[in-house]
């Protein structure tokens, strides 16, 4: 983002540097087909769907083709398809590379030699045609936030950041006529609206909001609004506070880099709004730092690990990611706050990246520049990135001396302990959750040895498919689980690390449980303590790479509590007193796993990473207190570094070829006696500060509401007969209503009035719901396939929950849709919820004003109930309006707290009211 006198500077650079002029020449060749014809361009908006995108045959992402928009072809079985959802897929890629192709095409026009006339006809060709069709893009049926040309309002901002950014290029040129002019200045308004009405506080996704405010107040000139987008509450600057102290995004790497892209694209378009990031010694720093943190955290292979919801695999190296790099070394150059230290590693580590291996290109949303992608990997340059480079990217990239060295480092904002040693790589997974996209995974156990990663994080898949549940389960981690069912989402606390005399250690806490891990020259040690005077199930699963088995191993038929996702469990059954070794092999390296603790061996089958086979894991157990697991993983040929491990009460002794060490915890260091002598190492960290604070959540009001005793049930026949009507509950303000993207209509379109009854078996509720036109889902409907979430929650219905106050046992809820054929009642278990269905009963019957359920909810088990009790409740009342897929909000009667989406069935238990139960 620069102006004309910046743009004519930066002609004569490129025309000096053979990098800049070699990826000049890269862009009008990427663009070359573009300026013989305009591409399609979508007549619809973006869907997203289960099957949308999707081959039939196997659930491979389908590729994406910028100039096929009814075919589609599988990668894998090399079948092509074509449907409505698999166009409205590919619609969703296609509006953002559009936008990338007017923004490359005018900055060839601006900057370069390359047919600049044709390639400004063609970008405003572009503009013109959002222009003509953007209005025509209903804003409805989105998932998360107003959008016309996507489902979510961030997809809409990285659109419109480019859009703009040509518009403006070509401005900047004097090459903007009065017609595009006109037709970018609509969209840029309607867009402002959009974007402005959805504040996500602080997400990864609203720093790309945050960005294209910013470019919407550059190309209308308004300081107000770049004022809100760059410095208000939840604008730019405020947004640093999420790359914590050691620079990484509270959320991960995954979302770190995707968060820092969008900050970075806000900071140049701030610069023009009078605010410049590099030149603010503060500001500077912390993005000096964000851009260094991944670095810390890299894989070996410079993959970033797949934490929290992130994608598997990902090659740091990818042009996305290397053009951000670029950016930064460009605008820290010559800085006297970005000389030194951070700099010189930047270049480091980019020099290391572009010398890496051949790396498989990946879609992102936010750089579609290379499609279609091909299908070998290839190696990176700086002559392959993207327009944004050729605008501020250094000339050369700076020399340096010196490879990359990553260090031993613990993160303390993220909780995550990195141990490198001899060019092998452990973490450990401490701190907090790391918000909505955080896993049931703390001291999760990650490994990269000897050129294999043998203990992965397989991050997440896609959102809208079912094994999403299995990968946010603790089972699919390598992290410990009591009593057989997923982790709580807290705060691990971690209570040692150090780094010394060719040994590295982490100790960390999570409730009951203590996760050691010790990593040498020849192996890892893992030692896990369940604390307490309680007998409980402790169970710690290993998902291995590589092939082998536990040597003259006999498995039986197991069990495995808990996943609908295993198959084939088998418990190990031990041929003698030795414990197994478990022998591993990959791409010719080995790894061999000592299980040195009594208790079972249990071996199943799962999800692998995300999209690959299914896969072999293990899982130690045992039911004890006060119990250890002792694990060993030995990096070489059998025996070579470690002949036999022993547990001896605290201590545990590994002989290996040159001695035998002796591990214990002291008390507040680890202590190893070897050999050489004695190793202590110490307790260097501290437990991270939580990210509640930055989140700035308060905790909700609780609403209270009366249900009145029934001296008798009523009579659950559709009208309020029978129940005692003096108290009811409301649902008909504004601030009851959540929207997807009108606001609240008022309660003569849209309320309810709720009556609330009970006696010692069951909870009575007639609920009288107001709205003109019913839309009910038909219980034999075809499925959505639109997300994981039930279908019924896109109908009208109701979405009822019961819980203690105390919330000392889990919430029983319900959704509840009538059928439309008949006067039943379609009842099924909220998700996350206890309860079954068949304690439920009741039915409905249209009203003259809308429609009225009743029905009685016997007392979940456990519920004390009786007069001047109190019992945790709400109710929400979903709405669906004619000629949608999905509904269009719901009134709840705790309060509705802004917006519908992402909510599925779910409601927050924090949240629910209270019902004072009055005789």
């Amino acid at each position: 983002m620069v102006t004309a006198e910046q743009l004519a500077a930066r002609r004569a650079s490129i025309g000096a540097a053979s990098d800049l002029t070699a990826l000049a020449g890269h862009i009008a060749k990427r663009n070359a087909a573009v300026l013989e014809r305009l591409p399609p361009v979508p007549d619809v908006k973006a869907l997203l769907s289960v099957d949308g995108g999707r081959c039939p045959a196997d659930g491979t992402v389908l590729s994406f083709d910028p100039w096929s928009p009814d075919a589609h072809g599988c990668s894998l079985c090399g079948q092509r398809f074509s449907s409505e959802r698999h166009h409205r897929a590919w619609a969703k890629f296609q509006h953002l590379w559009l936008a990338e192709r007017a923004v490359e095409l005018a900055s060839l026009a601006a900057l370069t030699d390359h047919s600049p006339d044709a390639a400004a006809r063609r970008a405003a060709e572009l503009l013109r045609a959002y222009g003509e069709r953007y209005f025509r893009y209903p804003n409805r049926d989105n998932v998360l936030g107003p959008s016309r040309l996507f489902f979510s309002t961030y997809l809409e901002s990285i659109w419109i950041l480019n859009y703009l950014a040509a518009a403006t290029l070509l401005r900047e040129t004097e090459r903007l006529d009065d017609e595009t002019a006109r037709a970018v200045h609509g969209v840029a308004e309607e867009a402002a609206n959009l974007i402005g009405d959805f504040d996500e506080g602080f997400s990864n996704r609203q720093t790309w909001n945050n960005a294209a405010l910013t470019a919407i107040a550059v190309w209308f000139e308004d300081e107000d609004l770049a004022h809100r987008a760059v410095q208000g509450g939840t604008g730019l600057i405020a947004h640093l506070r999420g790359y914590r102290e050691d620079g990484m995004w509270y959320e991960g790497e995954n979302y770190h880099l995707f968060a820092l892209r969008g900050m970075l694209a806000g900071a140049g378009w701030a610069a023009l709004a009078g605010m410049d990031f590099w030149g603010e010694p503060e500001l500077a720093r912390a993005l000096a730092a964000a851009l260094r943190a991944p670095s810390l955290t890299a894989l070996p292979d410079y993959t970033f690990p797949a934490r929290k919801d992130a994608r598997f695999g990902v090659s740091l190296a990818q042009p996305m990611y290397l053009e951000m790099w670029e950016t930064g070394l460009g605008k820290l150059a010559g800085r006297e706050q970005g000389a030194g230290t951070s700099e010189k590693e930047l270049a480091q580590w980019m020099r290391a990246l572009y010398g890496s291996a051949p790396v498989r290109p990946e879609l992102f949303e936010s750089y579609l520049h290379d499609a279609p992608l091909p299908l070998l990997p290839a190696p990176c340059s700086r002559h392959q990135l993207s327009w944004w480079s050729l605008l501020d990217m250094a000339p050369e990239l700076p020399s340096s001396d010196e490879p990359w060295s990553p260090p031993t480092v613990f993160m303390g904002g993220q909780g995550l302990a990195v141990l490198r040693t001899a060019g092998r790589y452990a973490s450990l997974e401490c701190g907090a959750v790391g918000g909505g996209h955080g896993h049931p995974d703390r001291l999760n156990l990650t490994v990269h040895a000897d050129g294999v990663l043998w203990l992965p994080d397989f991050g997440t898949g896609s959102y809208v498919s079912r094994d999403l549940f299995w990968y946010r389960s603790t089972l699919a981690h390598n992290a410990p689980r009591v009593d057989e069912a997923s982790q709580s989402l807290g705060e691990a606390h971690v209570e040692g690390f150090d780094e010394r005399a060719g040994w590295g250690w982490a100790r960390a806490s999570f409730g009951p449980v203590t996760r050691s891990i010790v990593l040498g020259s020849g192996y890892l040690l893992d030692v896990v303590d369940l604390a307490g005077n309680e007998e409980r199930v402790i169970e710690v699963p290993w998902h291995f790479q590589g092939r082998g088995d536990v040597s003259g191993a006999t498995w039986q038929t197991g069990e495995l509590a808990d996943s609908e996702f295993v198959t084939r469990v088998e418990r190990f059954v031990s041929p003698g007193t030795s414990p197994p070794v478990l022998e591993l092999s990959a791409n010719g390296r080995a790894l061999n796993v000592h299980f040195a603790s009594p208790g079972d061996l249990v071996r199943a089958e799962g999800p692998g990473h995300p999209g690959g086979p299914r896969q072999t894991f293990y899982v130690q157990r045992t039911r004890a207190r006060n119990t250890r697991l002792v694990t060993v993983l030995e990096f070489s040929v059998a025996g070579s570094a470690v002949r036999a491990v022993r547990v001896r009460g605290e201590i545990v002794e590994i002989d290996t070829g040159g001695g035998t060490d002796r591990h214990r915890f002291g008390g507040k260091e680890w202590l190893i006696d070897g050999p050489a002598g004695r190793v202590a190492l110490g307790a260097t960290a501290s437990s991270p500060p939580r990210v509640d604070a930055l989140l700035d959540l308060e905790p909700p009001s609780r609403p209270t509401g009366v249900a009145l005793r029934a001296d008798e049930p009523p009579a659950l026949d559709g009208s309020t007969d029978g129940f005692d009507t003096t108290e009811p509950l409301r649902l008909d303000l504004e601030d009851q209503y959540r929207r997807s993207e009108e606001p609240y209509g008022g309660r003569e379109d849209f309320g309810a009035v709720c009556h609330a009854n009970w006696d010692d078996a069951a909870l009575y509720l007639a609920v009288e719901v107001t709205k003109p036109e019913l839309v009910l889902r038909w219980a034999g409907a075809p499925p959505l396939r639109l997300d994981n979430e039930p279908d019924d929650i896109h109908s009208d219905g109701i979405q009822v929950y019961l819980a203690d106050t105390a919330a000392e046992s889990p919430a029983t809820g319900f959704l509840v849709v009538p059928d439309d054929r008949s006067t039943a009642l379609r009842v099924r278990r909220v998700t996350d919820t206890a309860g079954d269905p068949e304690t439920v009963r009741g039915v409905w019957r249209r009203t003259e004003t809308g429609y009225c359920v009743t029905l009685a909810l016997a007392w979940p088990e456990g519920l004390l109930t009786h007069v001047g009790g109190r019992v945790a409740f709400d109710l929400i009342v979903n709405e669906q309006l004619p000629g949608r897929e999905r509904r269009a909000g719901q009134l709840v009667w705790s309060g509705g707290n802004g917006w519908v989406w992402l909510r599925g069935d779910r409601q927050d238990p924090a949240r629910f009211g209270v019902l004072e139960l009055v005789g």
